[in-house]
Formats: structure tokens, C-alpha cells, sequence
């Protein structure tokens, strides 16, 4: 019988290296960062999740087939050693340099430089070499951030998580902007939006929630837009009107907020990004009043994005706020299911929430009468047979509800001032876009 394998040493992370006793033996695993030869001294600067760590090699203890390039992924065991110049104050010496894979190609970009300088097309093209960047990677840790913060909020008010189908047999808000697939033999569509779903299990679970992928084939090739990207979507129910859903978004974006500044420190830090303050209630403006401050005809039907940063200006110097709701869109503008304003249906208890002048929220209350629902899809020349089996929640009876949607990417496009949505989009989709 073969003796068992010794014990792999314990792994100490590059962030804790600085807390490890001097002339205590550490052992780390990461990726060659950067690697320097000098006439009597090499070092290696290693990278993990946590940030970087320096090595020191004598020539003597310099592998035989030299320094491992950049990028290769190592196992290194050494000595901590106190020296003010190194990461954190302390370096690994003596150390015993591990290959854990075969030596890497050079990368298309140079990761251990501060910034990545480069187009955005190489940083698309390359993106699962080019995320390893520190200060790209930390765009992310704050996209990751933001969902620990959008959760916790809403389990801590009584939601329920729920996952949705993305398969489905007609479009949620309109035909033209679908996906179709062949779904064994027969038409189906990637979703555009859980909304038919999240309401009806409003009917079961009064309070939900979804971090899901939304899927958009409208031919827009913009800096804001992405044909699929992460939405975050909540329904609840037993609402007087949309403010309540207002107030429920508030407290979101604060939880957001505060787990950006609790939980993503490092990101935070290496970025720099001027984190907003939420205010304790959001400023509102109805839309037919937004028209009227950007100058714009009172007739239309949407707000342009010069009104939209013109708005957020005005929001950021009248009440010091980022943030800025603008409420009562015109129903000729919203979904089926967006209820009227009840003492003038022109327009709809609806809302778009600027985020710095960018909308980042469409939210509102929704009907909740089965009769309703008819009424409104007749007024389009439309039909309830299609829509049977979501209207089949409100013929058994619903609650007033309401809910809304952030959209991931580009809210933290927005935190980081990205000039474009797809550099904070893991893989992003887009109109051109199918790979990688």
C-alpha cells in the first residue's frame, strides 16, 4: 500500500503576509505578476485574489530553467522577511518557486502596468486574460459588492428570492425586441424581463426578488446599452401606490451603497469612485414638470438622455441629491400592465430613476384587476387568450403591487464614471458582439 501524501502546506494569502511573524515559512499561490532580474538579485511580485506579494531570489536560487514568465501560475514557499520597500512591509525570502501548469504565453496586454491603456476592443477580445488586471478586477468586486447589498436588503424586509424562466412563449413588452430559438421545433424567445412571472408569485409570496440575465434584441449600438446584462428585480405586494415601490427602492440603493462601503474596501480604495449618499427620501418630479424645466415640448412621450443629465445637474444642485425620480411617465409609453394615474389616466403611476443624470430604474405599480387587464390589452388591439395563463393569477385575485429593475452594468458604469457599459460587462452582448 502506498503511504499517504504529506499534508499540502498551509496557504497564506499576499494580504496576509504582512501579518506573518518574521522568519516564519509561508506558502503562496497566485499568478506571476511581474518579474525583475538585476546583476545580483530577481524578484517575482506574485498576485492572488487579495492583492500582490514580493519575492526575493538570489541567484543561486533561481530555477535552472529561469524565472517563470508572467502569468504562470506558481506555488512559492519562503521565509517572511521585514523590508519597508516590499507590499505591506514584508517580503519572502529563501523561497522555493513551484510551477503549478505549464509556463505562459505572453499576454496580449501588460498586467502588472497600473493602468490598461489599450482600446476597448482588445480589452473585449482578451477579456478573460484582461479582467485579471487589479484595477479591472476591482470594477467587478464592486458589481459583486452591490448584489451582497441588493440581497441582504431585501431578505432582511421578508423577500423571497426566486428564479424565473428564460425560455418562454411570447414576449413580455414587445415582439420586436425578442430573441427567438428553436425550442423543439417550435418558437420560443429568450425573456426580456421577468415580469409576468415575478408578478404572479407576488400572488403567492406577497414580497420577491431575482438577480437574473435579460435578454434585449433591440438594434441600439450605443455607451449605455447591451443586448443581454443582469437585472435586478423586485415585485411586492399590498402597495397603496408607486411611491411605496419608490421607498423600497430606496432603501435598496442604500444597502447597495453600504455594502460597496463595508464589503469592497480594496475595490473601493484602488478605484477611488465618489460613492453616493442616498438620500432619506429621493426627490420626485413628474414628468409633464421634467418636460418643462429641460425645455423640452410638452408632448413628449420620452425623456432624451441630454434631458437626463440636464435633470440630474438640476437634481445634484437644487437638492444635493444623485439620485432623482421622475414620475407619471404617459401610458402611451409604458407596458400593458403600468397603472394609470387615478385622477388623470394620460398618465401612469410609473417612475424612471436618474442615477448622475442616467436612467438606472423603470418601476411602478402595475394593475391587479383581471378585468382591468382586459380592458388594457383591448385599448392596444390586443387579445387576453395569449397572455391566459399569466392573467389566470389575477382572475383568482391579486393584491395591489409594484415593483422595478436595476440594471447591473450600469450601475456601476455609473459609480465608476465608465465611458462605456462594456467595460464593466464580464463577457458583454451587444449588437456586434457574440464572443468571447
Amino acid at each position: 500500500m502506498r503511504p499517504p501524501a504529506p499534508p499540502a502546506p498551509a496557504r497564506t494569502l499576499a494580504a496576509d503576509v504582512a501579518a506573518a511573524p518574521p522568519g516564519h515559512v509561508v506558502t503562496l499561490c497566485g499568478h506571476v505578476h511581474r518579474r525583475r532580474e538585476l546583476a545580483t538579485v530577481s524578484f517575482l511580485v506574485l498576485r492572488d485574489r487579495t492583492g500582490l506579494a514580493q519575492v526575493v531570489l538570489r541567484p543561486h536560487e533561481v530555477p535552472a530553467e529561469g524565472l517563470p514568465p508572467e502569468e504562470t501560475a506558481v506555488q512559492v514557499t519562503g521565509t517572511a522577511t521585514a523590508n519597508a520597500q516590499a507590499p505591506g512591509g514584508v517580503e519572502i525570502t529563501v523561497p522555493t518557486v513551484t510551477l503549478l501548469g505549464a509556463p505562459a504565453t505572453r499576454p496580449p496586454v501588460e498586467l502588472w502596468r497600473p493602468d490598461l491603456d489599450v482600446a476597448l476592443p482588445t480589452l473585449l477580445d482578451h477579456a478573460a486574460v484582461t479582467w485579471r488586471h487589479p484595477a479591472r478586477r476591482a470594477r467587478w468586486e464592486l458589481a459583486a459588492a452591490s448584489l451582497r447589498g441588493f440581497r441582504a436588503t431585501l431578505d432582511a424586509a421578508g423577500f423571497t428570492e426566486i428564479q424565473t424562466p428564460k425560455l418562454v412563449a411570447s414576449a413580455t413588452e414587445s415582439g420586436a425586441s425578442v430573441f427567438p430559438v428553436d425550442y423543439f421545433g417550435r418558437t420560443a424567445y429568450l425573456a426580456q424581463s421577468p415580469q409576468l412571472f415575478k408578478q404572479q408569485l407576488v400572488g403567492v409570496f406577497e414580497r420577491v426578488y431575482e438577480v437574473g440575465p435579460v435578454f434585449r434584441a433591440e438594434p441600439h449600438d450605443t455607451a449605455r446599452h447591451l443586448a443581454e446584462y443582469v437585472s435586478l428585480d423586485v415585485e411586492l405586494g399590498f402597495v397603496r401606490d408607486h411611491r411605496d415601490v419608490l421607498a423600497v427602492l430606496r432603501d435598496v440603493l442604500a444597502g447597495m451603497v453600504g455594502a460597496l462601503r463595508d464589503g469592497a474596501g480594496d475595490a473601493v480604495e484602488r478605484l477611488g469612485p465618489a460613492l453616493p449618499v442616498v438620500p432619506s427620501e429621493i426627490p420626485v418630479i413628474h414628468f409633464r414638470d421634467a418636460l418643462a424645466l429641460v425645455g423640452a415640448a410638452d408632448d413628449e412621450p420620452d425623456l432624451a438622455p441630454e434631458h437626463e443629465r440636464a435633470l440630474g445637474a438640476w437634481a445634484r444642485s437644487t437638492h444635493g441629491s444623485d439620485f432623482l425620480a421622475v414620475e407619471g411617465y404617459p401610458m402611451r409609453k409604458r407596458p400593458f400592465y403600468t397603472h394609470p394615474q387615478p385622477d388623470d389616466p394620460r398618465w401612469s403611476n410609473s417612475f424612471d430613476l436618474l442615477f448622475r443624470g442616467l436612467e438606472l430604474v423603470t418601476g411602478g405599480q402595475r394593475l391587479h384587476r383581471y378585468q382591468d387587464y382586459v380592458a388594457a390589452l383591448a385599448a392596444r388591439g390586443e387579445t387576453a387568450e395569449p397572455y391566459a395563463t399569466y392573467l389566470e393569477a389575477f382572475a383568482h385575485g391579486m393584491p395591489p403591487h409594484g415593483g422595478f429593475a436595476i440594471g447591473l452594468e450600469r450601475w456601476v458604469a455609473r459609480l465608476v464614471e465608465a465611458t462605456n457599459v462594456r467595460e464593466v460587462a464580464l463577457f458583454p452582448r451587444d449588437l456586434h458582439r457574440l464572443t468571447p
